[in-house]
């Protein structure tokens, strides 16, 4: 036992991100910085606590009805940046809004998108060196990151799963990857008949050690946010990683443990050499086929954003009727 909590252990080697569009939580757990995604925005704006919030984007937008496409588009837009302005309010770091899902294989859209979400938050007052703007790492999303960075736009490359990604976008210098540890973990799962996993041995794990160590073995200067947390012991076995995104419900488990925390991660300790040299984009292609794991959870990321991102729209829509 410590006198200090695992939560504010990890604070030391690790910078700390709230997964939740809920300012309450955020403020609750003073984390560095925060993360949404349209699946996390569909639940914050159906709290009653922001009902007001989204009934004045909507006025702000369109003057009371969403009668087009595109005022429904914008007002989408003005939600996550009006959320992403609260949430900005309550932490000293950045805050991730996400590109529309359905953009994920248009990398004009997403590059368009994403320019439009970045000046809002100027707009609002908020430079664009405290967003990072989130797309799906697929071969257009990277793309999109690489011409966004050279524009001073920084990029969270999100819904990755395996090497091949995390080594395009370092290449294409993302600023940030969120690895997600647990849904690599769901597959292995329900794909091998193992279903317990000791810490060390867990898959999503051990594909964010490896990315980590690589990265910092070839002296990219991308960041790496372990994601898609599924208990504490995965975050205990990432104790080092540069930053990890955790919900509310784990962050307060971790606030209530006292035991000692052991760093695992460590930039100056990364084991043996890594070879690895990625080819263009039919080497990606390829080699993300050749992973079903990746393959299937990238899909299913995409579509599971596309729904929400279609509640929501459904949702904003029917409150006015």
């Amino acid at each position: 036992m410590t006198n200090k909590s695992k939560l504010a252990q990890l604070k030391e080697m690790t910078t700390v991100v709230a997964d939740t569009g809920d300012f309450d939580a955020i403020a609750q757990y003073a984390p560095e910085d925060a993360t949404t995604n349209p699946s996390l925005l569909l639940k914050a704006a159906q709290m009653p606590a922001y009902r007001g919030l989204v009934e004045e984007v909507i006025e702000s937008v369109t003057g009371g009805k969403l009668s087009s496409d595109e005022q429904l588009s914008a007002c989408m837009d003005k939600l996550a940046v009006s959320f992403g302005e609260k949430i900005l309010a309550t932490i000293p770091g950045r805050v991730s809004t996400e590109v529309d899902a359905r953009l994920s294989f248009d990398c004009a859209g997403s590059i368009a998108k994403a320019r439009q979400l970045i000046a809002l938050y100027e707009q609002a007052g908020i430079g664009k060196e405290r967003v990072l703007i989130k797309m799906a790492s697929t071969w257009e999303g990277i793309r999109a990151a690489q011409q966004l960075e050279k524009e001073g736009i920084n990029c969270n490359l999100t819904l990755l799963f395996n090497f091949t990604q995390a080594v395009a976008a370092a290449d294409a210098g993302a600023y940030l990857i969120s690895p997600f540890v647990g849904r690599i973990l769901d597959w292995y799962k329900a794909n091998t008949g193992l279903t317990d996993y000791a810490p060390a041995d867990d898959p999503g794990v051990q594909s964010v050690t490896r990315i980590f160590n690589y990265y910092k073995q070839c002296g990219y200067d991308t960041v790496v946010m372990g994601a898609s947390f599924r208990n504490t012991e995965e975050i205990t076995e990432l104790a080092g990683c540069d930053r990890l995104t955790i919900s509310p419900q784990l962050l307060q488990a971790l606030d209530d443990d006292y035991g000692v925390l052991e760093r695992k991660l460590d930039p100056e300790s990364t084991g043996d050499k890594i070879h690895y040299r990625l080819g263009g984009e039919a080497a990606f292609r390829y080699e993300l086929n050749d992973d079903p794991m990746a393959t299937e959870k990238l899909s299913d990321g995409i579509r599971a954003f596309v729904a929400d991102q279609v509640k929501l729209e459904t949702w904003l829509r029917d409150i006015q009727l």
